[in-house]
Order: C-alpha cells, then sequence, then structure tokens
C-alpha cells in the first residue's frame, strides 16, 4: 500500500480494513485463473522425451545387450540426477517468473477507513470503493456512484469509441436504466477521460471478463528473436548430430573392424557430444533470472523479450517532468505584464495578484492527481487562506481539457444567472495568449517574460478568466456547450511560474550514458527555453538547438531523422510527435527506449524498441503499452536497467561461447579415435559425466558473472549481432580445437609408450575435467589474464572447481566407480602428461585471447 491521501472529496469512507480483510478471506484474490506453474510430473515428462535422455535409455539398452548390467544401472541412474538438476533450475526459474507477477499485477486506488489507499488489484474486494481517473485499469466489476468518465471496453464488445459512464439520477431512476450499463464499469477495461467513484460488486471470476473465458490468462509470451535464433541453431545441430553418429558407427563397425555394439556406443557418445542442449537452458534461465535481478534496481519488467534488447539501446528518450527532475513542483513565481513576484522570501501576496492565484485554482480540480495542479492548489490555499478567493468544493458544469489542438484546459462555472457562466483557463502561454486574442505587441512582450522564467528552469503557465451566455438553453437544461474554447472571449489574467528541480542523481546518471554510448533525448511538453535550462543543469545537451512540436509537423521523414542526428532536446510536443520522433530515431537505425506515463504516451511506446512507463505517476495504460515500469520515477533506474541489460547480454555471451568451446575437445575425442583405429576414449557414461558439469556452469556459474569493469565504457552491441554468429564463436572454436589437439596428443603418447586404454583414458578424461575449468575462466573476462582472479569475484566459481576436484577424486579413488566408467589407475609419468596438458592448455588460451584483445586495440 504505497499511497496515502486524505478522505475523498464526496466523503465516503470505505470498507473498513478489518472488512476488507474478512472478505478477501471468504472470496479469495481478485485475479483470473492463470498459468499454473509446470508440476513435477510435468518436468519429469519433459525430461524424459528430450534427445539426451532418449540416447542415455539407447546406451544403457546396449550394456545391458553386452551383459554389463553395472555399467547400465550407473548410467540410467544419471537420469535422476538430470531430473533434479531440471527441477531446481526451474523451480529458480518459476520463482523469478512469480516474483515479477506480483510486482507486475494491476494496483487500484481505494477508500478504506475513510483515506485513499494504493493496493494491489488481487486484494480488491466486493464492496470497496473504487477512485477512477484517466489512464485507470478498472479493477473489478462496479457501479459507479459519482463522476462522469469515457471506458475503452474493446476489451468485452470490440467497439473501439469510449462509452460515456454517468450515475444514476437516483434509485428511483433503476428502472429507466435497467436495460444500459451506462452506470456500470467492468474489470480490464480502461479509463481514458474523466474521474469517478465506483462500488464494486464482482471480482475475479465473477467479473464480465472472467465470465467470457481464461484465453487471456492462458496466452503464452511469443519467444525472442535471439530464443527463435537458438532454436533453429539447436535443431540444425541435432540433425548434425545424428548424421555424424550414424556415420561414426558405420566406420567403427565396417571400417575399423569394431563390434556392432561397440560402435554403436560410440555412435551414441558422438550424438550426445554434438547436442548443445544447454543453449536453450541459457536463455530460459538468464532471461528470466535477469528480469528478477533488474527489478531489484526498481525497475519491473513486463515482458521478458525486452531484457535481451536493453543492451543493445543506443538512444534513449525521456521526459522530463518527473524523470529528470524531481516531480516534486511549487509555484515560484508570478508575473503580470506590470508586476512579478517571487515566492522565494516573500512574506505577503500582493492584491493585484489575488485574481491570477484565484482563477489558476478555478482552471484546477479541487483533489488532482497532477503534481503541477497540486502544486497550484497547495499555494493559493497558503497564500490565499482566509480570502474571499478560495472557492473550495466549487464543482464546474462543463470542462474543455487539454487537447492536441489547443495546449490549454478550461472549466466551466455556473453563476447566479441562468445563462450566466465564468470560464477559468490555464495552459501553455501561447495558447493562452491566441484564446485571448492578444495584439501582436503584448504578445511580444509576453514571449519575452516567458523566456526569461523558461531560461531559469521554470515552468510556465498562462492563466485567463472569462464570462459567456448560453443563449438558447431553456430552463433547467444545460446549454449546448461550444465545440471549442476558441468561440469564447477570455481575459489574460498573467504567468504562474512552477519550479521542479532536477534529480540530483541524473548528471552521474547522463554521463554514464555518454560514456556508455546511449545518446539521451528529451522529449517534453514544456517551453524551448525550460527544456534548454534543465538539459544545460544536468548536463544532458551542450547543443542549444531545439525542435518545436511546429516545426517537426512541417519536416518531411527525411529531414526529420537529419535534423535528429544534431538535435537532443524536442519541446513543446505533443502525444503524437512522440510517436513520429521514436518512428524517425528507428527508422535511422537506432535502437530506442523511451519512457512515457499518459493515455496518449500508449502509441510511443509500444512503437519504441524498449517503452518504459513511470510506475509511480504513471496511467495502467501506459504501464500496459510499455515492455518496461518504473517502480520508482527515476532517471537512474532507467541507466541501472540498461546496466544490468549490457551484463545479461555479456553473460549470454560467455555462456555460449563456453557451450561451443567445451563441446569442441568432447565431439573430437568422441570421434577421433574411431578414425585412428584407436579404442574409444569417451563413453556416454563419461559423457552424461561431463554435461552434469557443464548444465549448472552454463545456468549457474555465468548467470551470476558480475559485470565487467567497461560495462559502461564502451558503445551498445548492434541489436542484430547474434551469439551464435560465426564471427563470434571463431576464438572458443579455436580454443576447443587447441585443447582437443593437446588432449588427442597425450592420449597419442600414451598409447605409444604402452599404456593401457584404460589408464589412457582416466589421464584423459581427469585432464578434460580440469579443462572444462580453465574453459570457463577463458570466457570470463577477455581483458584479464587467464590465471589472474578478477576484482570481483564470481561466488559459483569456487563450488565449481570443489565439484570438479571431488568428482576426479570419486571417479579415481572409488574402486568401484572407477571400474564402472572404465577407469585404470596410472603412473606418474602418465599424469606428468596431462599435467603437461594442462600448461600448454593454459599458454594456448593465453595466446588467443592476446591476440584477440590486440586486433580489439588495433580497431
Amino acid at each position: 500500500m504505497a499511497e496515502q491521501s486524505s478522505s475523498h472529496r464526496h466523503g465516503a469512507q470505505g470498507l473498513s480494513s478489518a472488512e476488507a480483510a474478512e472478505r478477501l478471506a471468504r472470496d479469495g484474490p481478485n485475479q483470473l485463473p492463470g498459468n499454473a506453474p509446470k508440476s513435477t510430473f510435468a518436468i519429469v515428462r519433459e525430461v524424459l522425451t528430450e534427445p539426451m535422455f532418449l540416447m542415455l535409455l539407447a546406451a544403457g539398452g546396449v550394456y545391458l545387450a553386452l551383459g554389463d548390467k553395472g555399467e547400465a544401472l550407473f548410467l540410467l541412474s544419471f537420469v535422476f540426477v538430470v531430473i533434479g538438476i531440471t527441477l531446481v533450475q526451474e523451480r529458480r526459474t518459476q520463482r523469478a517468473l512469480e516474483s515479477l507477477r506480483d510486482l507486475s499485477a494491476p494496483r487500484a486506488l481505494v477508500l478504506r477507513d475513510g483515506v485513499q489507499l494504493r493496493i494491489a488489484g488481487r486484494d480488491v474486494v466486493c464492496g470497496d470503493l473504487l477512485v477512477l481517473r484517466e489512464g485507470d485499469r478498472v479493477a473489478g466489476d462496479a457501479q459507479l456512484l459519482s463522476g462522469q468518465l469515457e471506458v475503452d471496453e474493446s476489451l468485452l464488445t470490440g467497439e473501439s469509441v469510449p462509452a460515456a459512464k454517468h450515475p444514476r439520477a437516483s434509485e428511483s431512476a433503476s428502472t429507466l436504466q435497467a436495460d444500459t450499463d451506462s452506470d456500470r464499469v467492468f474489470a480490464s477495461t480502461v479509463v481514458t477521460r474523466g474521474t469517478g467513484l465506483a462500488r464494486v460488486h464482482a471480482t475475479a471470476g465473477h467479473t464480465a471478463v472472467g465470465r467470457i473465458g481464461t484465453d487471456l490468462a492462458t496466452t503464452q509470451t511469443p519467444p525472442s528473436p535471439l530464443q527463435q535464433r537458438s532454436r533453429r541453431l539447436v535443431r540444425s545441430l541435432g540433425l548434425l548430430a545424428l548424421a555424424l553418429a550414424g556415420a561414426q558407427v558405420l566406420l567403427g563397425w565396417g571400417w575399423a573392424g569394431r563390434p556392432l555394439l561397440d560402435s554403436l556406443l560410440s555412435g551414441i557418445a558422438l550424438a550426445m557430444a554434438l547436442l548443445p542442449e544447454e543453449i536453450p537452458v541459457i536463455l530460459t534461465v538468464f532471461l528470466a533470472l535477469g528480469a528478477w535481478r533488474i527489478a531489484q534496481r526498481q525497475v519491473l519488467t513486463r515482458r521478458i523479450t525486452a531484457v535481451e534488447t536493453l543492451g543493445a539501446v543506443t538512444v534513449l528518450a525521456v521526459d522530463k517532468t518527473g524523470t529528470l527532475t524531481m516531480n516534486r513542483m511549487a509555484v515560484a513565481e508570478l508575473a503580470t505584464p506590470t508586476l512579478q513576484w517571487r515566492a522565494e522570501g516573500a512574506q505577503t501576496l500582493p492584491e493585484a495578484l489575488h485574481p491570477l492565484v484565484e482563477w489558476a485554482m478555478l482552471a484546477t480540480p479541487g483533489d488532482p492527481f497532477d503534481p503541477m495542479e497540486k502544486a497550484i492548489q497547495h499555494f493559493g490555499h497558503t497564500w490565499l487562506q482566509g480570502t474571499e478567493h478560495v472557492h473550495d468544493g466549487r464543482e464546474p458544469e462543463f470542462a474543455y481539457d487539454l487537447s492536441g489542438e489547443i495546449l490549454a484546459m478550461t472549466r466551466v462555472y455556473a453563476t447566479g444567472a441562468p445563462q450566466q457562466h465564468l470560464l477559468a483557463t490555464k495552459g501553455a502561454p501561447e495558447a493562452v495568449a491566441d484564446l485571448c486574442h492578444l495584439d501582436a505587441d503584448r504578445r511580444a512582450a509576453l514571449r519575452r517574460q516567458v523566456e526569461d522564467l523558461a531560461e531559469r528552469g521554470l515552468r510556465v503557465l498562462g492563466v485567463a478568466r472569462g464570462q459567456w451566455t448560453g443563449e438558447g438553453a431553456s430552463p433547467g437544461q444545460p446549454p449546448a456547450w461550444p465545440g471549442s474554447q476558441h468561440d469564447f472571449d477570455f481575459e489574460f489574467l498573467g504567468l504562474m511560474a512552477l519550479a521542479d528541480p532536477p534529480r540530483p542523481e541524473v548528471p552521474e546518471a547522463i554521463a554514464q550514458c555518454r560514456s556508455a554510448g546511449v545518446r539521451v533525448v528529451m522529449m517534453t511538453g514544456d517551453h524551448p527555453a525550460t527544456a534548454r535550462a534543465i538539459a544545460r543543469q544536468v548536463g544532458l545537451s551542450e547543443r542549444p538547438q531545439v525542435l518545436t512540436g511546429d516545426e517537426l509537423q512541417a519536416l518531411d521523414d527525411a529531414t526529420l531523422r537529419e535534423r535528429l542526428r544534431h538535435t537532443d532536446l524536442c519541446a513543446r510536443l505533443k502525444p503524437a510527435h512522440k510517436l513520429r520522433l521514436v518512428q524517425a530515431l528507428r527508422a535511422d537505425g537506432a535502437v530506442v527506449a523511451m519512457t512515457g506515463d499518459g493515455v496518449n504516451d500508449a502509441p510511443a511506446l509500444k512503437a519504441a524498441d524498449v517503452g518504459i512507463a513511470m510506475g509511480e505517476r504513471g496511467t495502467d495504460v501506459a504501464r500496459e503499452a510499455a515492455a518496461l515500469v518504473l517502480l520508482q520515477d527515476s532517471f537512474a533506474h532507467i541507466v541501472a536497467a540498461i546496466r544490468q541489460g549490457r551484463r545479461i547480454d555479456d553473460n549470454v555471451r560467455k555462456a555460449t561461447r563456453f557451450v561451443f568451446a567445451v563441446h569442441v575437445p568432447i565431439v573430437a575425442l568422441a570421434l577421433v579415435p574411431t578414425l585412428l583405429h584407436w579404442p574409444a576414449l569417451l563413453l556416454p557414461v563419461h559423457i552424461v559425466l561431463l554435461e552434469l558439469l557443464i548444465d549448472p556452469a552454463c545456468s549457474v556459474v555465468f548467470e551470476a558473472e558480475p559485470e565487467q569493469a567497461d560495462t559502461m565504457q564502451r558503445p551498445a552491441r548492434p541489436v542484430q549481432d547474434s551469439p551464435f554468429a560465426l564471427r563470434a564463436l571463431l576464438r572458443p572454436l579455436a580454443q576447443g580445437l587447441g585443447v582437443a589437439a593437446l588432449l588427442l596428443g597425450a592420449q597419442a603418447w600414451l598409447h605409444a609408450q604402452g599404456w593401457e586404454a584404460a589408464q589412457g583414458r582416466a589421464v584423459v578424461l581427469g585432464t578434460l575435467l580440469v579443462c572444462v575449468l580453465l574453459l570457463i575462466q577463458a570466457q570470463r573476462d577477455p581483458t584479464r589474464p587467464l590465471l589472474v582472479l578478477q576484482a570481483r569475484a564470481n561466488r559459483w566459481l569456487a563450488p565449481m572447481a570443489a565439484a570438479v576436484g571431488l568428482l576426479l577424486a570419486a571417479m579415481l579413488g572409488i574402486p568401484a566407480l572407477r571400474d564402472l566408467m572404465g577407469l585404470a589407475p596410472a603412473g606418474l609419468a602418465a599424469w606428468g602428461a596431462g599435467a603437461g596438458v594442462l600448461v600448454l592448455s593454459v599458454v594456448w588460451l593465453e595466446g588467443l585471447r592476446r591476440i584477440a584483445r590486440r586486433k580489439e586495440n588495433a580497431r
């Protein structure tokens, strides 16, 4: 319950906390049926149908046919180990996703015990009073008690035009409205305009959307581009594995003269060595846990696919208010053509300025949600307290909202005379001046005043008042309101300037973006001079050029793209302008992350590569359209998310490189002995043993790898740069080939020296296990020598090394296990060959690292 305020002005109290808790316990949470976590049975079934398990079964069957029951049982016992590891990984991933689901659950503003509380939508119960505002997603089926709303019900009806909602005139009117839903709002629909108070009468599966079915709940998120590429790769390598395994069997049986069953074991071992089953695990675990890690930075991931895009962001398009600034506005200055007044240090407010403040308050809702409007009401109640200029409780007859055509809003009030109405207006100074039909001289003077205020970083509003006679209206009926605010006559009262100081952490965060090659572009509806002043204060840009909404409309797409290459500040924008700017940046090759909070920001948030909604002041519509939601509206948290996105991207690439590097020697040791008429070096049981090390290395060690020192000192990677591209895999393939050549060389020397096959196998397998650790270390940080420890250690690396040591000690020191694995004790000379392989492997890996670094520095 993150938000609290005073009692709603309608005087309703709502449920008590005790009543709400009792109803929640009785009726259950307010949520539709969702995707249940995978059951243990489902996970086990998936494991049993995987190609690797089917190969284990085939290998076990061959051992049984050979009469080696011990080997067969030992091999098949690994199935339970694989199932255990899979269960742990699945549960870990599921916990991360459930944590994100809890965070991303819709929230609702309700009245309880007479105060407004922001609670999770799942905690809404029947009888709750919902406070509904523009952009809110309705938490349950409810009856509107007060206010007027327009609601998007397309989810239920398919009708794109918002439905008007208003409360019943009286209980006696219920029969007249029995066949309509004009006083009802429904769960999952969105308020597009207005405010209101509604009482919930149905939740969860009893709502209209709940009765329709669970299609939304069972909708699966499509795989990300990276996941799609990985699936194609695994499928291709799987087919290659089957083809080579078949060739291996034929070569061993028909050419090398091995028995058929021995050849089948070699073929199965080769297929198991070639299958890169770790790749899907890497992406599933890394993206899910990456989203969870980003949530720890106060950024909620609504779409897991956004995690992989974060690492490629090159342009960050941000609003000014609440993102770069504190969003804690206060009226700082007032100005009329003849008088300028500053709040700082003032003791009294001159009488001449009272009308300006009075009409600014009348042009503002009495219980506002917007921080700027809150500041206006707070200022008026502070400085006009006890005067006749405060009109609390006075409700307008009609209101004209801010629109794309007129950047001003007008509230119309009744007077004592039936057809006489008062008008209170505030908005952009130039828009209000236009409504007041000021002459050229007054406009020029006003422009100079506005620029003087805006250049100090103040947000400037114009205020006006007017009168209107509703001609032709019959008694007791509302007049025919004009279609536009331009149809009224207004008197310009003056300017109100509000201060919203920059967030203290923004300059450092912008500096990080600059060093990371991420360009920050401000997109604001404020005056160009205000945008320029704030940009100067936070270090966003030294370029003075500002692109305004009016200028943008006059540019064609090509000219706009060219202009944006040299412009960091965009001001006086309307929502449609933001969408076009995002599209222009993307068309120019940028990967765009964009922030937004309003209903009208939703199209631009959807169009961006990564839409980021404000969680504190944002609307539900913006949050639904966005891929990320800031739990705290801070620019620094956006930069932290980009940093985490780059870390996740780096670790996916490290793990992928390791998979390819480690599989090369395994494949070579399974394939080459057949070609050279050697005894088999790696059997299926050895492959499974290696997989039990490789899987945790990918899903645990590399996922926990700390970020590199240069994470935010290098440009973003190209969005189409795949970790599976050949260019990215050349070095790991070379690493694996070098290790494979050294291991095969050691085996050739041992064979020439007369060591038995089981002894040679023990040395080669033991050395390969240690080489797995070397290959892990080789992928971690290409800027550091192989055997130099990193400043930020990986907490899972030591347990991994300990596991390798225990495994080596067990398989070489326990006779029964040693015999089951076809190994035999070897002398010091044989292990000396293994030690030599390790030394030469370090030299090989370090040499490749230095060559790669030299090439990078030469670019």
